[in-house]
């Protein structure tokens, strides 16, 4: 790490660590990991995604970026070309992706493609982040990459386009969505791979939470802390009640990726895990060693991990699984006040002779929408 010319402000040299041969096991959440290591087992697995290429509109994205887009090289963009081949070195990504730049002002990144993954920069995210914030997105999309993740996201979104097609089919649609879901519940995980990827890349934790930040906030750093960023994803966890939990849940389902204090919140406990800094060291998983990995070992991984959240979230309906899960007495009135935190039950009275109570949580007015 060097310091900048003010003498405050600390961004990573050019001399970063290099990762030959890293695994992307190595850097992959541990449901995302199960299910990468599952589908690689499967016999006929890439001659499958391979024949699919032909029916997704794979080649149509290919020709539409090339035709309507910027493509990334020493003549255009060069600053984020040089980006592009620094992250596949640190990463060890032998074909570097091509990468587009498209005119959209929304910020956003994507990797997809069956074949060959393609990786496209809107323009709106070129103009919110600077240097060391594109390198760590730039790094996230090449983790992508290289765990495969583009042939998933590409399937992901020819799956939702045929839902959309065939909604008027009621059974045909709902086994559809089923599988939506699901993807989209992996999806999510992926993405906190991904930005895995992208700390190993840029190496410099402030500079992925200011990202993340201007993802969320817009260009306003001056005005954002973050550090008050992620108490958002603190209260975001433990607030509310019962309710809270279950419309979470169903904000959760429709969106690809996870919300954006709880990715800053992942990725900081993350770097200041011993997984992390064994990485850091030179001790990771490498690919020649993925074909002798066992599925199981993975699923375990995979459970353990879902159980370590369970007993540690401040969720309430995380709460009410670890006392169904301990064989709590009072179930009924475990309920009753998971539901109805911080209020009177319905038919209590607050005061002490009966009167001057409230009728239920809500009695003081609506609470007001807590959205951005």
């Amino acid at each position: 790490m060097t310091e900048s010319p003010g003498g405050s402000e600390r961004v990573p040299s050019r001399d970063r660590r290099r990762f030959p041969g890293i695994s992307s096991r190595a850097y992959e959440h541990p449901a995302d990991r199960s299910a990468l290591v599952a589908l690689r087992k499967l016999s006929g697995f890439d001659t499958v995604f391979k024949t699919l290429s032909g029916l997704l509109p794979e080649r149509s994205l290919r020709l539409m970026f090339l035709s309507d887009s910027v493509r990334v090289s020493d003549q255009q963009f060069a600053h984020l070309n040089d980006m592009l081949r620094d992250a596949c070195y640190i990463l060890d990504l032998e074909k570097v992706p091509p990468m587009y730049v498209n005119q959209d002002p929304s910020p956003n990144a994507m990797c997809i493609g069956l074949d060959e993954p393609i990786i496209v920069l809107t323009t709106g995210l070129v103009e919110l982040l600077d240097e060391e914030e594109m390198r760590a997105v730039i790094g996230h999309e090449v983790g992508h990459a290289l765990s495969g993740h583009a042939v998933y996201r590409t399937v992901l979104l020819f799956l939702t386009n045929l839902a959309l097609k065939i909604a008027w089919i009621p059974l045909g649609n709902v086994a559809v969505m089923a599988i939506v879901t699901a993807l989209r519940e992996w999806f999510r995980k992926s993405e906190l791979s991904a930005d895995r990827a992208g700390l190993l890349v840029g190496q410099d934790l402030q500079a992925s939470m200011r990202g993340l930040m201007k993802l969320a906030g817009g260009n306003h750093l001056h005005e954002m802390n973050v550090d008050a960023f992620l108490q958002q994803a603190e209260e975001y966890e433990a607030g509310g009640d019962l309710r809270d939990s279950v419309l979470k849940v169903l904000n959760m389902l429709p969106r690809s990726h996870p919300f954006t204090t709880v990715r800053a919140a992942e990725l900081k406990k993350w770097s200041a895990s011993r997984d992390y800094q064994r990485i850091m060291d030179g001790h990771y998983p490498r690919k020649e060693e993925d074909k002798d990995t066992s599925v199981s070992d993975s699923f375990r991984e995979s459970a353990a991990h879902y159980a370590e959240s369970v007993r540690t979230s401040k969720d309430p309906l995380m709460g009410l699984v670890r006392d169904i899960a301990g064989g709590a007495g009072d179930l009924g009135g475990k309920l009753r006040d998971t539901v109805f935190r911080g209020g009177s039950r319905p038919g209590s009275s607050g005061g002490a002779n009966g009167t001057g109570g409230t009728d239920g949580p809500d009695a003081g007015g609506p609470e007001g929408p807590s959205g951005r």
